[in-house]
């Protein structure tokens, strides 16, 4: 079983948006289809670093995790911009 884990950031951002039902959507079907590679493309789950993933909760907005052992990271929520400039700070 994986858990799951917010930053207070990642809280920040989604409350603030206004998107808190969307977001916990889309943070549910990446718990049930996470490790299985055949549902990851259906869930727009797409790997970007050793650790790191992104998922959509629709066309405009991502969710950034860190996959770990066993527990989902979800550090960053934004638009595409957002989402590589919190890339390029993390290097």
């Amino acid at each position: 079983m994986i858990s799951v884990e917010l930053s207070k950031r990642f809280k920040k951002i989604v409350r603030n948006a206004g998107r808190e039902r969307e977001v916990l959507d889309t943070i549910q079907l990446v718990c049930d289809g996470f490790g299985n590679p055949h549902l990851h493309s259906g869930l727009s789950i797409r790997k970007l670093g050793k650790r790191l993933y992104e998922c959509r909760t629709n066309l405009n907005w991502r969710l950034i995790f860190e996959a770990n052992k066993s527990v989902l990271l979800f550090d960053f929520a934004g638009d595409h911009d957002e989402v590589q400039n919190y890339l390029r700070g993390r290097r």
